[in-house]
């Protein structure tokens, strides 16, 4: 990051400093020495925090977490939406079998207990975090955004005849 009067410069933005304007290469394209001539220095930039487990860093460069309870209860209930989304799509299937007893396809049935069985692993997972950083870390890791499948079964195709849909795909 680049300070000029104590203010920060933004790359590839045009500046104007003593009444001369600078284009908004001129950061880019300036070496080190003409830029501390004009009075600019390049300070690191802040560090980065993971807004969604902390809430930025302290006095001594040390993490604020948020409140673990809070946060448990919120990716819980984020992994079930994220379940009942996943769901979502062949629910029309099980609401067509209570209604006229068309069986659900064995592979729709399969998928579903899979996205149930994947929710219920990932709740336990969130629930036995003790620590906020021991939630990010599950959290942000490869076993939490895994549901094991790329995608819900295939919808059954809609059947027409002469122009009109018969049952076999509604109901």
């Amino acid at each position: 990051m680049f300070i000029l009067d104590g203010k920060p410069l933004a790359l590839d933005r045009a500046f104007t400093h003593d009444g001369v304007q600078y284009p908004a290469n001129w950061l880019r394209l300036a070496s080190p020495d003409q830029r501390a001539a004009i009075g600019i220095t390049e300070v690191p930039d802040p560090p980065t925090w993971d807004q969604r487990f902390y809430w930025g860093y302290d006095q001594d460069g040390k993490l604020i977490p948020k409140d673990h309870t809070q946060l448990v209860e919120q990716w819980s209930d984020q992994t079930r939406n994220t379940a009942n989304t996943l769901l979502a799509p062949t629910d029309w299937m099980v609401v067509r079998q209570a209604d006229n007893g068309k069986e659900v396809p064995l592979e729709v049935k399969a998928y579903r207990e899979l996205m149930r069985q994947k929710c219920g692993e990932k709740l336990t997972a969130i629930g036995a975090t003790i620590t906020t950083e021991e939630l990010a870390a599950y959290i942000t890791g490869p076993e939490y955004s895994n549901w094991g499948t790329p995608e819900a079964p295939a919808d059954e195709p809609v059947v027409v005849f002469d122009g009109a849909s018969t049952d076999a795909g509604i109901g």
